[in-house]
């Protein structure tokens, strides 16, 4: 198994790379990281979440020089969230290095940007148009840049970047490395690539086809501020004999596994930096029914081999097929009947939708329990528990003095109501809020209304609308209301419990390919 270890990075780098829970490199990173610490230019054909961003931000933070108060590496993305979004990334790589890393986009304040520029920056991460601006006002120096990157080239070509692209290759020095990172290789990029890279190595990065194994597999659609109260309210339904969740990185483990201490489940956690010792003593714990739930990432429940596991638990959705089919494999062993749970977000269907179709499988969506199910299922455990320890009937001595004070000072119902409320006051759930109050938007009553910035302009027309909602944010078409096209704008309605699935889901989100803007509409005046 390859490890981070084995790649001749700085220290400090691999110190930031464990903070961000990152415990084995994805394919691509495996693959892309020797090539381009060997200076060598790179076409890495791979999809969105492969870990691409680190694939190149790794080599990046490593190569910049901190001592050189100039731009040294240029990263082109087509939009601003992308560029936000890998900015961020290549900080926490560089967390223990001083390297400087700047976004640059429209619709942020040009004047922020010079004065960042003249404080002296080390990577650029910026859309074409912006960069450009930068370039001809001469606020923008590259010719010190030893390293560019195009990331999501095919869908700058898309979005009519080409021109701007080769306008900014002009002006960057002939001796750079270029990288280039696509999901696909239409031939005006291939022919970009010969154009403006040396002898580039080729790294592909396919998603072979997986077959799932039969167990039971349902998903349940969440919103992402409530994802652990959604998790307490699935766990306290389901019968569990014992039962692994899957979190994305080490520290989503720690997290999780202290807040469910908190709320009293018997959790505990598996990762990469435990020893050996810590590591038998959490497994022993979990063969012998002491711990519930294990809470593991991918690396760590590799090789796990216990017969009565009878949950898996995806709380973050695993970033490729091949993972999914890993973890579920967990459960259902020795002809046993397992159960593989789904915790989705509403940006996270379209992850799920490939899931389905690599592997083949149908995963079935499945409603939350509702609040009332799982206050009484709490309140039945209580109960049986409290009627056990009656049967048993040995008290501790002090325990029989502080009853009796009791009894005789207040009304036994009251008192009893008083001990129940004491037990299971911080364990009885209260309704999660969504967190969005879209206010009045002259939608028909139980439904919201939106406005979005596309219309026929994309040839979008009421049932692919309707299609589109239902596939990227899991709701079905009944939920979906009115629909009004208009040239280059659309209002549609959707159901009050539906709206914040799909408000998420198309927030810096893209219908039928294309980048939309969406918000919740104004009333309609009235005449």
């Amino acid at each position: 198994m390859t490890v981070f270890q084995d790649f001749s990075i700085d220290p400090a780098i691999l110190r930031a790379i464990s903070d961000m829970g990152f415990e084995e490199p994805s394919p691509i990173q495996k693959e892309a990281i020797p090539k381009i610490l060997e200076g060598l230019d790179v076409i890495g054909q791979a999809q969105t979440g492969t870990g691409k961003t680190a694939a190149f931000g790794i080599p990046i933070v490593e190569k910049v020089s901190p001592e050189l108060g100039a731009v040294q590496a240029l990263v082109l993305t087509p939009t601003r969230e992308l560029a936000i979004q890998v900015s961020g990334e290549i900080r926490k790589i560089a967390k223990y290095k001083r390297v400087r890393t700047l976004p640059i986009y429209g619709g942020q304040s040009i004047g922020h940007q010079i004065r960042a520029l003249k404080m002296g920056v080390h990577v650029v991460i910026g859309t074409p148009g912006r960069l450009i601006d930068h370039i001809e006002r001469g606020t923008l120096t590259l010719d010190r840049v030893r390293i560019l990157v195009l990331d999501e080239a095919d869908e700058m070509l898309d979005m009519g970047f080409i021109d701007d692209i080769e306008r900014i290759l002009r002006v960057l020095p002939g001796e750079r490395q270029t990288l280039l990172f696509s999901a696909t290789m239409p031939e005006e990029i291939r022919r970009l690539a010969n154009r403006y890279m040396k002898r580039p190595v080729m790294i592909k990065v396919t998603r072979e086809e997986v077959t799932a194994p039969s167990i039971e597999q349902v998903y349940y659609k969440v919103l992402e501020k409530n994802k652990l109260d959604a998790l307490c309210r699935i766990l306290d339904a389901e019968e569990t004999e014992l039962g692994i969740i899957f979190c994305r990185t080490k520290r989503g483990v720690d997290e999780l596994s202290e807040q469910l201490q908190a709320r009293g489940y018997l959790v505990d956690a598996l990762h990469g930096d435990l020893s050996q010792a810590q590591r038998d003593k959490v497994m022993g714990d979990f063969r012998s029914g002491r711990i519930e739930y294990l809470i593991a990432t991918d690396v760590a429940a590799r090789g796990l081999d216990v017969t009565n596991v009878t949950h898996v638990i995806n709380y973050d959705i695993p970033q490729d097929p091949e993972s999914y089919v890993h973890r579920i494999g967990r459960t259902g062993r020795a002809g046993k009947h397992g159960i593989a749970i789904t915790l989705v977000t509403p940006r996270e269907m379209k992850q799920l939708r490939v899931i389905e179709q690599l592997t083949r499988t149908r995963i079935q969506p499945r409603e939350l329990p509702t609040v009332e199910e799982a206050n009484e299922r709490r309140l039945a455990q209580f109960v049986a528990e409290v009627k056990a320890m009656v049967e048993q009937g040995d008290w501790h001595p002090l325990v029989e003095e502080a009853a009796e004070s009791l009894i005789s000072s207040v009304d036994p119902r009251t008192l009893v109501r008083a001990l129940v409320h004491y037990a299971l006051k911080d364990e009885l759930t209260l309704e999660p809020d969504s967190g969005y109050d879209f206010g009045e938007t002259g939608a028909a009553a139980g439904m919201v209304r939106f406005f979005l910035n596309v219309g026929k302009n994309i040839n979008i027309t009421p049932k692919k609308l309707a299609d589109e909602l239902s596939q990227i944010a899991g709701v079905s078409v009944g939920e979906i209301g009115r629909i009004d096209i208009f040239d280059r704008f659309t209002f549609v309605e959707v159901s009050e419990s539906a709206a914040p699935f799909v408000y998420e889901a198309l927030k810096q989100g893209k219908l039928l390919g294309t980048r939309v803007f969406v918000e919740p509409a104004k009333p309609r005046s009235r005449r």
